[in-house]
C-alpha cells in the first residue's frame, strides 16, 4: 500500500471511529487520519475542547485497537497545560529508550551482537521501518525469555529489557487541540513545547472559535466574523500562530485545508511525523458555529483556499540543509474575492444586517488582509537560501 496516495491510504483502517460528534464535523477527519497512519504507535494527549468530548465521552471511547492489540494511548488534559503534559509523554518514552538501549548493550554478548546493532541502528523513517523494527523487537524478547543464568543481577537486567523493549519502536506523540487552546489559553506551553527541539507533533484543529463553549471569539477568528464577544464583528486580524513557530528554524510547519487538497494534507502529516523534531500542523475544520451547511462544508474550504483567506504552505527545515528555502507555498494566487467565500457563512454574512456599514469596512480590510499575506509569504518562499536582503 502506498499510503502517500490518498486512494489507497484511505483504506487504511482507522482506530478512530464513532466518534459522536456534530455530523459534517470538520475535526474529526484529520483525528481520523492521524488514527490511521500512526494509530498502532501513537500516544495522544489531547487538550479540554470538542476534541476531547467526542474523543473520551465515558463509558464508550472512538479510540480503538487493531487485530494486534495495538491502539492509541489516550489522554486529556487541561487549557493551559496540554502541551506540557504531552512534552511529558516525550520525556518519559526517551528516558525509557535509553534504558532499554542501556540494557541492550549490557547484555549484546547473549542477544547477539547483529541483532543488537540492528536494534540500535534502526532508522524508522517509514512504516516498513517500523514494520522491521517490531520484528526485530519480537526476536529480541523471544532470546530474552529463553536465557537462563544464576546470576541475580543479569535476572534483573533481562527483566527490565522484557518490560521495556516495546519502547525501542518508535512512539508517535501527538498534542490535539482547537485554537481556543493552541492560539490562546495554552499558547505559552505550546511555545515553550515547540521550543524544546523535542519530537512531538502538534494537531492544532482550528475552527476559529472556542466551538465547545458555544462559540466564542478567539485570536484565531478572522477579521469581520460574529462570534460571542465580537458581535459587531472582530476588529482584529487572525492571529498567525504559524508565522510565529517558523521563527524558530528548526519547527515543521504545515497549514492544512483537506476540503482543498486531501493529497496536501496526507503529505503534510506524513512529513511531520517523519521529522525528528516539533512539528506544528494547522488544520482548517469547519464548525457548525459558521452557520454552514454542514453535509457541504467541505466546499467552504475549498472557497477559503481559493479566496486566499486560508494559506497552504509546509516549512520543511531539512530543506534548508539541502540549500533549499524551507517554505514551500502550495496555495496559489486568489481566484476568488475575498467576499466570494465570507458570504457563504453566517458568521459574515450576519454582520451585513446588524451593521451594513461596518461590515462593508471590515471586508475591505479583510481583502486588504488577503492580499497583503499572500504577498508577504510568496516572498519568503522565493528567497534563496543566504539572501541578506
Amino acid at each position: 500500500m502506498k499510503v502517500s496516495n490518498i486512494r489507497q491510504q484511505q483504506f487504511q483502517e482507522p482506530l478512530f471511529e464513532f466518534s459522536g460528534a456534530c455530523a459534517g464535523c470538520g475535526e474529526t477527519p484529520y483525528v481520523k487520519l492521524v488514527s490511521q497512519l500512526f494509530g498502532d504507535r501513537a500516544l495522544v494527549a489531547n487538550a479540554t475542547g470538542c476534541s476531547s468530548i467526542y474523543g473520551g465521552n465515558l463509558p464508550t471511547t472512538p479510540w480503538t485497537k487493531n487485530a494486534e492489540g495495538r491502539g492509541p494511548a489516550w489522554s486529556n488534559s487541561l487549557f493551559e497545560d496540554n502541551a506540557e503534559f504531552g512534552f511529558g509523554f516525550r520525556l518519559a518514552i526517551d528516558k525509557q529508550i535509553d534504558q532499554a538501549s542501556e540494557l541492550v548493550q549490557a547484555l549484546a554478548g547473549d542477544i547477539g551482537d547483529d541483532l543488537v546493532q540492528d536494534i540500535l541502528n534502526s532508522e524508522q523513517k517509514d512504516e516498513a521501518d517500523i514494520y522491521d523494527q517490531r520484528e526485530r523487537v519480537e526476536a529480541l524478547k523471544k532470546k530474552l525469555r529463553s536465557l537462563r543464568t544464576d546470576d541475580d543481577r543479569k535476572k534483573r537486567q533481562i527483566e527490565s529489557l522484557l518490560s521495556l523493549a516495546d519502547m525501542l519502536v518508535k512512539k508517535s506523540v501527538w498534542i490535539i487541540g482547537g485554537d481556543g487552546w493552541a492560539y490562546d489559553i495554552g499558547f505559552g506551553g505550546l511555545d515553550h513545547v515547540l521550543a524544546s527541539g523535542r519530537d512531538v507533533n502538534v494537531l492544532v484543529l482550528d475552527t476559529e472559535v472556542y466551538s465547545n463553549t458555544g462559540g466564542q471569539t478567539s485570536k484565531a477568528t478572522p477579521r469581520g466574523a460574529v462570534a460571542k464577544f465580537s458581535a459587531g464583528g472582530k476588529p482584529a486580524a487572525k492571529k498567525d500562530l504559524s508565522l510565529i513557530a517558523m521563527t524558530y528554524g528548526n519547527v515543521y510547519v504545515a497549514r492544512v485545508a483537506m476540503g482543498a487538497k486531501d493529497e496536501h494534507t496526507l503529505k503534510a502529516f506524513l512529513e511531520a511525523e517523519a521529522y525528528p523534531g516539533p512539528s506544528l500542523i494547522i488544520a482548517y475544520s469547519h464548525c457548525i458555529a459558521h452557520g454552514i451547511d454542514m453535509a457541504t462544508a467541505m466546499q467552504n474550504q475549498k472557497a477559503a483556499v481559493d479566496s486566499g483567506q486560508w494559506l497552504l504552505y509546509r516549512y520543511h527545515p531539512e530543506r534548508e540543509e539541502a540549500g533549499e528555502n524551507p517554505l514551500q507555498l502550495d496555495s496559489r494566487r486568489p481566484k476568488i474575492p475575498v467576499q466570494e467565500y465570507m458570504y457563504m457563512e453566517n458568521r459574515f454574512k450576519m454582520l451585513r444586517k446588524s451593521h451594513p456599514e461596518e461590515a462593508k469596512r471590515l471586508l475591505k480590510e479583510a481583502q486588504n488582509d488577503v492580499n497583503t499575506r499572500f504577498k508577504f509569504y510568496q516572498y519568503l518562499a522565493a528567497r534563496k537560501m543566504g539572501d541578506e536582503e
